[in-house]
């Protein structure tokens, strides 16, 4: 099937791997310096989308057949963990967004034109928790109800709202499915008043009585295996089989990674040239020559450095399975349940070591360490990454026992 004209890429935005890790990289700068205004005004601003735009983030993984560029999500996860070392909040807003681009592929190919035909650039927001049951009506089904957590709401055209689907058959219970909505039938409830990731505007969604069309359902079964309508249509590309979990919540768990990064950085640039003035260590001593400082800084970087390699070696690995012909096993999804939400808890640890070493100054709203260090907790509170869960997932199968969550 030819690509449509009006789905060509531009050509001023460059499709190269390294080229569009590049082209992100080079807005980073003026999104860090907003950080502050967006953390304030708790929504990522337009100007931050705009210029994410502009490099290619949105199409990084969105089919060629709508004028995206199809890298693998090894490339995606890079692009987010470069943005939130300057901006936490905006690299999860838009990096889920340009997520997105690749979920919205999974639903039959009437609902992807409904969502690209009339706005190619069209960005989509979320709420995955099934907060309400569907009612089963002629072509289709009607929503009501509230959707929590919608990140980047406030700067999206749609949303993919999880709802509790009625089977046809009365005796079996009731599925999860995504259900694809325009902002035009929806409100937003500003209730995002937090203390980590607060720019993300992860507002409310409420519904009332909305009609969804049949076309516009994806169910959640199909994309944890990676057998959705989408997979069928872009046969030429098996990365489109990718089981969800495998790569969405590894964009997720990408932007802890960055923001522990980018507080490494900034520690480093600081305390290099920090000296001491309280009493109790000695006035004027340099802090980059107390060993506890360098220890500090040495955790953080292993940490780091591990968390990237897990993450992207994991989201290599899945779509090489799918290339060499395989299908993603039980076994490999959950090993990349066990990467992200480990990768998490290390970003976290690297947080917490650096922000510890900050002293007084650390405080500071105006801290860029304090606040990856608020924003990597608040990843880490994400129910995809809470250890304990994961990890007794992760063990349930290495003991032989049958796994128990989410995967």
């Amino acid at each position: 099937m030819a690509i449509p004209a009006h789905s060509q890429p531009a050509a001023l935005v460059p499709i190269d791997r390294r080229q569009l890790l590049d082209a992100v990289h080079e807005v980073i700068p003026p999104i860090r310096a907003r950080a502050a205004a967006t953390e304030a005004a708790r929504e990522v601003p337009r100007e931050n989308v705009d210029c994410l735009r502009k490099a290619g983030l949105f199409r990084m993984v969105q089919p060629a057949y709508f004028g995206g560029f199809e890298q693998d999500f090894d490339v995606l996860a890079e692009a987010i963990q470069d943005i939130a070392t300057g901006c936490a909040s905006t690299a999860w807003v838009c990096g889920l967004q340009a997520a997105h681009q690749w979920l919205v592929a999974g639903f039959r190919i009437e609902a992807q034109h409904d969502v690209w035909d009339a706005t190619p650039d069209a960005l989509v927001c979320g709420s995955y928790a099934p907060a309400a049951r569907a009612t089963a009506v002629d072509g289709g089904y009607r929503l009501t109800g509230r959707w929590a957590f919608a990140s980047g709401c406030d700067v999206s055209d749609w949303a993919v709202c999880a709802a509790l689907i009625p089977s046809a058959r009365p005796e079996e219970p009731a599925k999860p499915a995504f259900l694809l909505v325009p902002a035009s039938d929806y409100r937003i409830d500003d209730d995002w008043q937090v203390i980590g990731l607060a720019g993300t505007g992860s507002k409310s969604l409420v519904l009332e009585d909305v009609l969804v069309p049949a076309h516009r359902l994806l169910d959640f079964a199909s994309t944890t295996t990676g057998d959705t309508p989408g997979r069928r249509h872009y046969s030429h590309n098996p990365a489109f089989g990718v089981p969800m979990l495998a790569n969405i919540a590894s964009c997720l768990a990408s932007v802890s990674v960055g923001a522990a990064a980018g507080a490494l950085g900034q520690f480093t640039d600081a305390t290099a040239q920090r000296t001491t003035r309280g009493a109790v260590a000695g006035g004027q001593n340099k802090m980059a020559e107390f060993p506890t400082i360098q220890l500090r800084v040495a955790e953080a970087a292993a940490a780091v450095d591990a968390a990237r390699e897990i993450l992207l070696r994991d989201l290599r690995r899945r779509v090489a399975t799918m290339r060499a012909g395989g299908r993603v096993s039980v076994e490999e999804r959950i090993e990349s349940r066990r990467g992200q939400a480990f990768a998490v808890k290390l970003a976290v640890q690297a947080s917490e070591a650096l922000n510890a070493a900050t002293g007084g100054l650390g405080l500071k709203l105006s801290n860029p360490v304090q606040r990856a260090w608020r924003d990597t907790n608040a990843v880490g509170r994400h129910i995809s990454f809470n250890w304990d869960a994961v990890g007794t997932m992760y063990g349930q199968l290495a003991l032989g026992l049958e796994p128990k969550g989410q995967y």
